[in-house]
């Protein structure tokens, strides 16, 4: 009699929450997201998704940008929130079917230009940047644009031998990503990757890892860092300069989607809603230095602040069928070996 009374009371319950509207996610009470995305850089946003959703035990797991894209696919432990920088990859997954549609007002009012289908959502607008010690100013110029970098590197090598840093496009999916993107821009980014390669550049594969050796002098000069990071980097280490390039400046968006598979889908969708929402752009914009997309708020770090302080410099790289293009397994092959050999030739 008691065990039929339970059950009884049980169903009325769950019919009560689905006839009043209660997100179900209060039944699910954990949330699996991998991203590459350093937790103490979007710790503000966790926080305030935690405090709005105790129920929910949110487990955030900070990866790489190729091992998140890894895990996406694995078909044994499926996370609920995929989110990276490596555009290319994040909308191949979903182009695969990996993501799912997402029916939200947040999504409604998202612009056009920040989504796919309904499915992946930029929710971030960070410039790519260079930065460099102080110090070089004492010896070089330091580099504005492209151009400059370029110069540096042919008429400043003794200095930089040794001392330039970057991505490596082929540990890092957002680096290979923005030099994809660079040779869109400039005609002659073979010409500086070639000349990078004569100064003995060195390949990292996280923008903190290019900032920490910047900051202890191993590194004099970055090249295509995530200003998100740099900024904030920036603030407390004086002796380390960032410049938005003059000449184009890319922007990313770090792209977040709910998994096909996700074990826990109506958490997963709370959150991803809470990224888009005014709420959770208002803390990006305040908090971070993530920078929102949204022009309905207001902080330090916005889109808009940013257009206002850059200029027509910036360059988002678009959320289009182009980024496809450059996750072709030919098409990679072939940039990788381009690269291995201006790399090597001239580094010998």
């Amino acid at each position: 009699m008691n065990r039929r009374l339970h059950v009884g009371l049980g169903s009325c319950l769950w019919l009560w929450l689905v006839v009043s509207g209660v997100d179900i996610a209060q039944a699910d009470e954990r949330l699996i997201i991998e991203a590459a995305l350093d937790r103490q850089i979007v710790e503000p946003v966790l926080a305030a998704f935690a405090i709005e959703n105790p129920q929910i035990d949110l487990d955030y797991r900070d990866r790489s940008t190729l091992e998140v894209d890894r895990r996406a696919r694995s078909h044994d432990s499926p996370p609920d929130v995929v989110i990276s920088s490596a555009m290319p990859w994040q909308l191949a997954l979903s182009n695969e079917g990996m993501a799912q549609p997402l029916d939200a007002p947040e999504v409604d009012q998202w612009p056009a230009w920040a989504q796919w289908r309904n499915e992946v959502f930029g929710f971030t607008f960070e410039p790519v940047v260079m930065a460099y010690r102080l110090e070089l100013a004492s010896h070089m110029p330091p580099p504005e644009t492209h151009r400059d970098l370029l110069d540096l590197l042919t008429h400043y090598r003794q200095w930089l031998d040794g001392r330039v840093v970057s991505y490596s496009p082929r540990d890092s999916g957002v680096g290979y990503a923005l030099l994809q993107q660079d040779a869109r821009y400039t005609p002659r980014m073979w010409d500086l990757i070639a000349a990078m390669g004569a100064a003995d550049v060195q390949l990292e594969t996280t923008t903190q890892r290019m900032l920490e050796g910047l900051s202890d002098g191993r590194y004099w000069l970055g090249y295509n860092l995530l200003g998100s990071y740099a900024l904030l980097w920036a603030q407390t280490h004086p002796d380390i300069i960032v410049q938005v390039p003059n000449d184009y400046s890319l922007v990313l968006m770090r792209m977040a989607f709910v998994h096909r598979d996700a074990p826990h889908p109506a958490a997963a969708k709370r959150f991803v809603r809470f990224l888009l929402s005014r709420r959770g752009q208002h803390i990006l914009a305040g908090q971070t230095p993530l920078f929102s997309v949204r022009d309905d708020v207001v902080g330090p770090y916005t889109a808009q602040r940013l257009r206002d302080q850059v200029g027509d410099h910036l360059y988002p790289i678009p959320i289009n069928a182009t980024l496809l293009a450059f996750v072709d397994t030919l098409r990679r092959q072939a940039f990788l070996r381009r690269w291995d050999r201006e790399i090597q030739i001239l580094s010998e």
